[in-house]
């Protein structure tokens, strides 16, 4: 919930509905297109049998949502939501069911406060991508819920699952022609104006009115499933050594800087450090794009996602960044 009681969210239309087409029928290859330090989101399904899945940022900045499915333990299929928003570097999966009623997902051509918003197509409800909520028609007030999709790079993905399956491009479409250009994301990122403005050049000028944190600053925002958000500032991990410890809700959470991303786990019972790269405790090494300890003991990986401080800031408030 925003801490800011400052203003109320603001809704604008910017395209038709589904002028950026999600891609509803997803296929999956061991080859990828791109480039090894380019980002992934990863799913993990249940079954361990299957593989892990990558979703290149290159292809979600074309399409923004994928409406995928993920085997689980017993055989079933979960449907997911793989969302994107460019505009606040934002990155989450969902469990795209409610009350047991499975939703797909377009993009509805419009942003609250600068973000994605999603609509389904079972009600034509609106969904805010970086918070999960629904914030207008039939489903209003309900909310999707996150599953683990950390952030990483191909290369990281590719060296953690040898056997996994990375998301293929459309077969159709200039953008694919031109193989998902990256060019005009990588210059937003670099412009020091953010939100609409600063990506399209049009809309108002927004203003940033702390000095501690940059406004596309990358943060890991932690949602327990039983409450409470925080956000890690990649920087402010950084500067605690790479390995912070807190609560969240009544959650225990250790999160982590390396090279390939930001992770956060339930913290063990032992201490986490990272030294050289390498992440250590009780005596093994862990890998962290797996969570797994070359003994073969894994971490638990807690809900997240990832996006831009302004964006989490919007969401929560200007109270709800870590700080050592």
């Amino acid at each position: 919930m925003n801490d800011s009681n400052e203003s109320v969210m603001n809704v604008i239309s910017v395209l038709p509905k589904d002028a950026i087409p999600s891609i509803d029928d997803p296929t999956f290859g061991d080859e990828y297109f791109g480039e090894p330090d380019d980002e992934v989101l990863v799913v993990e399904p249940g079954d361990k049998g299957a593989p892990a899945r990558a979703y290149p940022i290159r292809i979600l900045n074309y399409h923004e949502v994928i409406n995928d499915a993920v085997e689980t333990a017993d055989g079933d299929a979960d449907p997911i939501a793989v969302t994107w928003c460019p505009i606040c570097g934002s990155g989450v999966v969902y469990d795209a069911a409610v009350d047991g009623r499975r939703l797909t997902f377009g993009v509805s051509g419009k942003l609250a406060d600068d973000d994605l918003v999603l609509y389904d197509r079972e009600t034509d409800s609106e969904w805010k991508q970086s918070t999960g909520e629904c914030i207008a028609g039939e489903l209003a007030g309900d909310r999707l819920r996150v599953r683990p999709g950390p952030m990483t790079t191909y290369a990281a993905f590719r060296e953690a699952h040898p056997d996994g399956v990375v998301l293929q491009p459309e077969s159709e479409g200039s953008a694919a022609a031109n193989g998902y250009d990256t060019s005009g994301y990588e210059t937003y990122e670099e412009r020091e104006a953010f939100g609409l403005r600063g990506m399209r050049g049009e809309g108002p000028e927004r203003e940033w009115n702390r000095d501690d944190l940059d406004p596309k600053t990358v943060v890991l925002g932690v949602t327990p499933a039983d409450g409470g958000a925080l956000g890690f500032p990649r920087p402010i991990v950084e500067a605690a050594g790479g390995v912070v410890e807190a609560t969240v809700g009544e959650a225990a959470v250790v999160v982590l800087a390396t090279d390939d991303g930001l992770h956060a786990f339930e913290q063990p019972e032992f201490e986490l450090r990272l030294e050289d790269g390498s992440v250590s405790g009780d005596g093994v090494t862990w890998a962290l794009t797996t969570g797994e300890s070359n003994d073969g003991r894994r971490l638990r990986r807690v809900e997240t996602r990832r996006l831009y401080a302004f964006a989490w800031q919007d969401d929560h408030g200007p109270r709800s960044f870590y700080s050592l």
